[in-house]
């Protein structure tokens, strides 16, 4: 499933020429058995599974769900709610329900279709999800969309909250969807006003100004820093953040990136950041992760054991080869 504007399927995505759909995608028990695998190695205290579209692979999902949540593995599933979805998910500790929708119903159902608003609607009810929009251009040339869009859904028993992030670019793109200096501080204005009104928006003021003006780079964002995406097959990783292939960072959108900026920038006491604390250690990790790189090359190029040639053999010598 690819909807317009979507970076997972970008030609850049994946780097080295290579796109999401030249991958061998896992289904059926070896895509459970992949996941279980890669969160048993890699040990997260969430995971966040997204797409395309996870419900495609909806048995799947619910084989691997109640395992994952036994782990004590926090799992938000990003979907676009084009199908139903079990009905005990509403009720399931730690599991975080998402759903992607493109604005108001007009624009939505033409980039969304067959994921309309109507359909929505329908396989959300019993449920209890977190609405996503993310902010386009186009929304911001007209007056009040995002407070519209809040009007439409946060009365909604289903919906626990809702967040907004901003469409991030790539370095170099020209598309509809950016939104223009004025029209991101129109944005930010927005937000900073909607959240006194719709306690559902879960934005907090810290989050917002983070908007204006997002970390340089890829190592300058906490979020890029702590997280690890892989793609579908299971084992490609994608660089250098969740977007993939050369983000435009000054223009960077993502509410998870500001929400985790936010929380490097508080200070301690007044005086010393998180931020500060979390480089430090990001730094002292880096160096012990060189330093055992280092010791593994210099044990495989070094031999503890010397291996004598057969016919030196003796009593207390290392013999190869079969008996």
């Amino acid at each position: 499933m690819k909807c317009p504007g979507c970076y997972a399927y970008d030609a850049a995505h994946l780097g080295g020429g290579q796109t999401l759909r030249d991958l061998n995608d896992r289904r059926g028990q070896s895509l459970v058995d992949g996941v279980l695998e890669v969160v048993d190695r890699l040990k997260p205290l969430h995971l966040s599974i997204v797409g395309g579209d996870p419900l495609v692979r909806f048995r799947e999902l619910e084989l691997m769900i109640p395992p994952l949540l036994s782990r004590g593995t926090h799992v938000q599933i990003v979907t676009s709610a084009f199908r139903k979805m079990d009905p005990t998910w509403a009720n399931l500790e730690r599991l975080h329900i998402v759903v992607s929708i493109d604005g108001l119903q007009p624009e939505h159902d033409a980039r969304r279709a067959p994921a309309t608003y109507d359909r929505i609607l329908k396989n959300i009810a019993g449920q209890r999800v977190t609405v996503h929009c993310t902010v386009t251009g186009q929304m911001m040339k007209r007056p009040k969309y995002l407070a519209e869009f809040l009007e439409f859904w946060t009365p909604r028993p289903e919906i626990k909250k809702v967040w907004f992030s901003l469409f991030t670019p790539q370095v170099g793109d020209q598309m509809p969807e950016i939104l223009s200096p004025d029209e991101r501080q129109q944005a930010i204005a927005d937000m900073m006003q909607l959240r006194k009104q719709y306690p559902k928006l879960d934005l907090p003021e810290a989050v917002i100004r983070q908007f204006a003006s997002p970390p340089h780079s890829p190592q300058d964002c906490v979020f890029a820093l702590t997280t690890q995406t892989l793609s579908a097959d299971l084992e490609t990783l994608i660089t250098p953040c969740q977007f993939g292939g050369n983000p435009d960072c000054a223009s960077c959108g993502c509410i998870a990136s500001m929400g985790l900026a936010a929380v490097a920038a508080h200070k301690l006491g007044g005086i010393l950041s998180v931020g500060t604390i979390f480089r430090a250690s990001i730094k002292i990790g880096q160096n012990r992760a060189k330093s055992r790189e280092r010791l593994a090359r210099k044990l495989q190029t070094n031999d503890p054991l010397r291996i004598l040639p057969e016919k030196q053999a003796s009593c207390g010598s290392l013999e190869q080869g079969p008996k």
